[in-house]
């Protein structure tokens, strides 16, 4: 797999519509959907859910939002993802359906994977999105939790995550892609990119011990990329804010991932170190 199918651009819509998309047969894989949706202030989407279970993520914008039995009006409260306050979302399950309105202009990201129709549909506030910090020094970062392990899904599994410019994120690198519980789960997972100002890029690489795949790319605002397996950090350069939902999923719906070994040492090195944020990995 080469770098061009790693990565997945945005394309315009200036009259509103999906910019970005990624299917399971699209990327070659099995679990993990990925879509971006812009519409207009009053514009309408309407979707059936069939056998995915659904998170839809506002980036930024209002919106009303209903499923077969629930509605909630009004819902988001930031213009764009680097205001740096939660988003609203709404998980749906699958045999549901979902309407979206919006009430602004929209940036909507729809998540999915396989669902088994376990949880009713509900509304994630910002209240409920878990916010932490992670690593430290020039890998500090701040994590929104969306839909962690601890809250009920089928299979999905959502986070974004704030990279000051100069910092590295999902770093030191580590892996999921062995389903050797308890150490290690199977999860696939994209990466959406913004980068503030847009104009901008971050790097990300992604590589297997062995370096049958070892790729180094150049993302830029609105780009996905696609890890199937493999190590996965991120750089954002000085001068540019990084932002990034992640979405992932696989055969048992648990985070569980291996470090890479020859960059463990790190860790160790922090425990050395006050530091104020957790040494961990995503």
């Amino acid at each position: 797999m080469n770098a061009s199918r790693l990565i997945v651009k945005s394309t315009d819509a200036p009259g509103g519509g999906t910019v970005l998309s990624v299917t399971p047969e699209s990327a070659g894989w099995e679990y993990v959907g990925f879509e971006v949706v812009r519409l207009l202030r009053g514009q309408t989407m309407q979707r059936a859910t069939e056998s995915k279970e659904v998170c839809l993520v506002l980036l930024g914008g209002k919106a009303n939002v209903a499923t077969q039995e629930k509605r909630w009006e009004g819902i988001g409260e930031r213009a764009s993802v680097f205001d740096r306050v939660p988003p609203y979302s709404v998980y749906v399950p699958s045999g549901d359906n979902f309407t979206v309105e919006a009430v602004t202009d929209l940036e909507l990201a729809v998540c999915s994977a396989p669902g088994k129709g376990t949880y009713p549909a509900r509304l994630i506030p910002p209240a409920e999105v878990g916010a932490e910090p992670r690593g430290q020094g020039n890998t500090e970062r701040w994590i929104h939790n969306i839909l962690p392990e601890s809250s009920p899904a089928d299979s999905l599994l959502v986070v974004e995550v704030y990279t000051p410019n100069g910092h590295w994120s999902s770093y030191p690198p580590h892996k999921h892609d062995q389903l050797n519980l308890p150490e290690e789960s199977f999860l696939e997972e994209t990466y959406y990119h913004k980068v503030k100002p847009e104009h901008g890029f971050a790097v990300q690489r992604v590589y297997t011990d062995d370096l049958t795949l070892d790729e180094t790319m150049i993302v830029r605002d609105g780009d996905a990329v696609l890890v199937p397996k493999g190590y996965h950090p991120v750089s954002a350069p000085p001068g540019y804010d990084l932002y990034y939902l992640n979405v992932m999923a696989g055969p048992v719906r648990t985070w569980k991932f291996k470090n890479d070994k020859d960059h463990e040492w790190i860790f160790e090195q922090w425990k050395k170190q006050p530091a104020e944020g957790e040494a961990t990995s995503k």
